[in-house]
């Protein structure tokens, strides 16, 4: 200890180093003596005794809170398929992040078109479960439909003459020309209990696939709103909608408010996915739906992981192009499947077709069929168009 400040020296006049560091904590307590247990010594000035050891849990505690634990392998050039069993195309083989296990994009069902961004999982370890039907008392509140509308009251499922626009005659002069070819309104199916079978089967496949229903085109000022989408931005010009095709048009957007749909069915399929059919015949140059979704600007969208966006417009300055995002909204549309149009056989199955259109100043995107198609059959149609950007070489 220390007297008067005087620190004690050995017999050879020199300061011991023990003598230093008491005179320093004696200090310490003089200046904050009420606060010396919130001071945090270095470990060079505490003993080894009472360093406080961190405790590490075991493998055993770790394993028994972790949701899973992937180990990894020493070397992943010799991966094969778990459905196939080959190693082949091992830039096409993907690796679970749970079991660590590999498949083929091509050999999975649904069958995966590109790399997923971020951790992807196998059918067993995501557990993904399999659409349920929705409950048909159920269907008219989740479209937001009133039941005691009149139009559900009517046998053929159409709308009331009040509630339809006529078209008007006009006279015009005899032209010699080729007849241009003018949509056709879809017909509803006869069956009230079928329609409302083909509701459940819509709104049990967005349920699964985590989706809000919307019939039409979502703005909003965080991803791009509707001044944005102007037609006269289209570069190099985009078609016009003809006046009565628009008419065509409006009738079956309001036929579709008060809950009336085209003849369609989403059924699931162990090979495709969620697929659509129709549950009633369906004319040639019939309108069948609008690709609808969230609009959001292409450059927003390089990174997107979403296997729907969909062009709908391709402006002069690319920062305005604008593309359909339907991973959170949409109808119908986002599940018609695509065509291989890498095969013969692939292209023979097209029974329908993608169009963007000048409607009133906005680009829309409809979707037409270009054949007749019987009751049963599958729709698809070119996810490319006039480009070819989407791989489709992997479709069956």
């Amino acid at each position: 200890m220390t007297k008067n400040g005087i620190l004690p020296r050995s017999s050879d006049g020199r300061v011991s180093k023990q003598s230093t560091m008491r005179l320093e904590l004696t200090r310490l307590e003089e200046v904050k003596p009420n606060s010396v247990k919130d001071e945090v010594l270095s470990p060079c000035m505490m003993s080894p005794s009472s360093v406080p050891q961190k405790k590490r849990k075991s493998m055993t505690e770790i394993l028994a809170v972790a949701k899973y634990a992937v180990v990894e392998r020493d070397d992943y050039n010799n991966v094969n398929c778990e459905k196939c069993g080959s190693g082949d195309q091992s830039d096409e083989i993907l690796l679970c992040d749970k079991c660590d296990k590999g498949f083929h994009m091509k050999c999975l069902r649904p069958i995966v078109v590109r790399v997923p961004f971020g951790s992807w999982f196998c059918p067993e370890c995501c557990g993904q479960r399999r659409v349920r039907r929705f409950p048909q008392n159920k269907v008219l509140e989740f479209f937001r439909i009133q039941k005691s509308c009149e139009t559900w009251d009517t046998k053929d499922g159409s709308l009331s003459p009040q509630d339809s626009r006529k078209r008007r005659r006009r006279w015009a002069p005899p032209v010699f020309q080729k007849k241009r070819r003018r949509l056709l309104p879809f017909i509803p199916h006869k069956d009230h209990d079928r329609r409302l079978q083909e509701m459940s089967s819509l709104a049990s496949a967005l349920t699964a696939s985590k989706m809000e229903f919307c019939d039409d085109l979502y703005y909003s000022q965080a991803l791009a709103p509707r001044s944005a989408n102007q037609a006269k931005f289209e570069k190099g010009g985009i078609q016009v909608l003809p006046r009565e095709d628009i008419e065509t048009f409006e009738q079956c957007r309001a036929m579709c408010k008060t809950g009336i749909f085209p003849p369609l069915v989403v059924r699931y399929d162990s090979c495709e996915g969620l697929t659509v059919e129709a549950d009633a015949p369906i004319k040639d140059m019939t309108f069948i739906t609008e690709y609808t979704g969230d609009v959001d600007f292409l450059d927003n969208r390089n990174n997107d992981d979403c296997d729907g966006i969909m062009t709908l417009l391709l402006a002069n300055d690319p920062s305005k192009s604008l593309v359909i995002c339907p991973d959170k909204r949409g109808n119908i549309a986002r599940f018609i499947n695509g065509i291989n149009n890498h095969s013969i056989d692939g292209k023979k199955k097209q029974n329908c077709k993608c169009v963007r259109y000048n409607v009133n100043g906005e680009c829309r995107v409809l979707i037409v069929a270009t054949r007749d198609i019987a009751e049963g059959e599958r729709l698809y149609y070119d996810y490319n168009g006039h480009e070819d950007a989407y791989p489709t070489h992997h479709f069956i």
